[in-house]
């Protein structure tokens, strides 16, 4: 990112002189991406640069009461700015639907666009306020909500892409009819991304792609060369010349003797501690992934016969608002003592 004056700090660090640069975060309102541009604006912060971080009032509550690893709110320079939306249709999740794409979750994506002229005000007022540039970091689903910050002079716009640079690739080489090129004979045993995604999302995306190549100065994404270097070099080459950089792992690992000993540990570390390495099997679907009864049962059958050990965390997934009911959690834990007798030898939470 361009025009950044920097001073060295005593323990280290960069940091932006007198906060010359703001910076705008703008997620999409779902789980995965909610927490990931909330773990980038820790990061940022540290550099004693401030960050806003905008959305609808339910969506800002839900990043900060499920983030772990900090607390947004004694953060320094972390801003959060709850703007108004319309009211949403929060449907909950299908889980017998015949695709796992979570479309309860579209009303409230589709809220977002209500969002466009407050983050533009937002970045004018920065700017206004000593701030010699600011710089907004959008989710790659919120391009609608950006559109107009690049006619804003001393602003720019960078993509944050939630997903790896391994699965942004495996889409666009499967979209070109799978040619041959070195690193991608692994793609031939993945599943085809046909049909993942349900005609409603399509929908919004083709609402935000006459902006593409028009909005962004470059691309972000939540890994690391060592993890993906070939895969975010090809991806390179596919976006006409945009820098592209790999800036994780966002998530914060602070395992301490104090965490440790810490009685607020839960159960299953402990119980993971006493495990021989590499002998234990982590299971989750995500937060937006809805199972049916009858897949939750085969799923537990299929690991009881495995006869492995195993950390299986099932939960339904989330509505448009997450915090309005959980209807279905009960059911699911009755499923689960219903049908599982070998879980007996360890006590089980429903997370």
């Amino acid at each position: 990112m361009a025009h950044k004056a920097y001073t060295t700090k005593s323990n280290g660090q960069m940091s932006v002189q007198d906060a010359q640069v703001a910076v705008i975060m703008v997620p999409l309102p779902a789980q995965g991406h909610l927490n990931q541009l909330l773990h980038l604006s820790r990061i940022i912060t540290s550099y004693n640069i401030p960050v806003h971080y905008v959305g609808a009032t339910t969506h800002i509550r839900q990043a900060k009461f499920r983030v772990q690893g900090f607390d947004p709110l004694t953060a320094k320079n972390l801003h959060f700015h709850e703007f108004p939306t319309p009211s949403f249709e929060t449907p909950p999740p299908n889980p017998n639907a015949s695709h796992k794409f979570p479309n309860q979750l579209i009303p409230s994506f589709y809220a977002t666009i209500h969002l466009r002229d407050p983050v533009s005000s937002l970045v004018r007022q920065l700017l206004g306020a000593n701030h010699r540039r600011v710089i907004v970091i959008y989710d790659s689903l919120m391009t609608w909500v950006v559109q107009d910050v690049p006619a804003i002079q001393n602003a720019e716009c960078y993509r944050f892409n939630s997903i790896s640079a391994f699965h942004t690739f495996s889409c666009i080489w499967e979209a070109r009819g799978k040619p041959f090129l070195a690193g991608t004979e692994i793609f031939e045993g993945i599943p085809s991304n046909e049909n993942c995604c349900t005609p409603e999302l399509w929908e919004l995306w083709s609402k935000q792609e006459s902006l593409e190549g028009k909005i962004s100065s470059g691309e972000l994404y939540n890994s690391s060369r060592a993890i993906e270097g070939l895969y975010l070099d090809l991806v390179a080459k596919e976006i006409n010349g945009l820098n592209l950089w790999a800036i994780g792992p966002f998530n914060p690992l602070l395992l301490t003797e104090q965490n440790k000993d810490s009685n607020k540990c839960h159960q299953t570390f402990d119980w993971l501690d006493k495990q021989e390495p590499d002998s234990v099997i982590y299971v989750s679907f995500g937060t937006s992934t809805s199972l049916s009864n009858k897949e939750i049962e085969q799923l537990a059958v299929g690991l009881e016969k495995s006869q492995q050990k195993f950390v299986w965390v099932l939960r339904d997934a989330d509505k448009g608002d997450v915090f309005a009911g959980d209807e279905r959690r009960a059911r699911l834990s009755e499923v689960i003592a219903d049908g599982i007798r070998a879980w007996k030898a360890f006590p089980w939470e429903f997370l």
